[in-house]
């Protein structure tokens, strides 16, 4: 009995591995065909021009890359106006003076001083002669119905020397939502 079951165990075998042979030849078959016209091909490298050698002729002129001409000559300051980089920063100093808004003045009845309201994004400041108004180190000098006006200190804006130079800079009265300020 064991050997007619060896028997028939081996028979099935034979014939499933008869059968499976055949199944996937025509895959085999085409996979064959279709790589046979492939064929790696990498094309030439170009033909590398060689550049011509050019003398560096400039030697005694001026290095373009110098600190010299990128920096303008400094002079010493003339001794004019300078900034105080120590005292404490007012609240109007934290914005430009572009997108400050002069929207009122109020004045004191006892005291007669005038107080300006000033507008930045929504929030409603206050300030008077004296005070600092944008980042260009602003003051206050004179408060009048229609307008602010300032006395900025910048350095010289040609760059030639290191000297703080006055402008003076106005803000008009906002009247509803027209309304500019302006400069000198």
């Amino acid at each position: 009995m064991k050997v007619l079951n060896s028997l028939t165990i081996m028979i099935f075998t034979l014939l499933l591995v008869g059968c499976g042979e055949g199944e996937h030849d025509d895959i085999r078959k085409w996979m064959a065909e279709s790589s046979r016209d492939l064929r790696g091909r990498v094309p030439p490298l170009p033909e590398l021009k060689p550049f011509p050698i050019v003398a560096y002729e400039a030697h005694d002129q001026m290095d373009p890359f110098s600190a010299n001409r990128v920096e303008p000559e400094k002079r010493e300051g003339g001794g004019g106006a300078k900034p105080d980089f120590d005292r404490p920063r007012e609240q109007l100093e934290n914005f430009p003076l572009e997108t400050i808004q002069f929207i009122g003045v109020v004045t004191k009845t006892k005291s007669k001083v005038r107080y300006v309201l000033a507008q930045v994004d929504g929030v409603v400041y206050q300030a008077t002669k004296g005070n600092y108004m944008g980042q260009n180190f602003g003051r206050i000098t004179e408060v009048t119905d229609t307008e602010i006006i300032l006395k900025e200190l910048v350095q010289d804006p040609s760059g030639q020397t290191t000297d703080w130079v006055e402008r003076r800079m106005t803000l008009q009265l906002q009247e509803g939502a027209q309304g500019k300020e302006g400069g000198k």
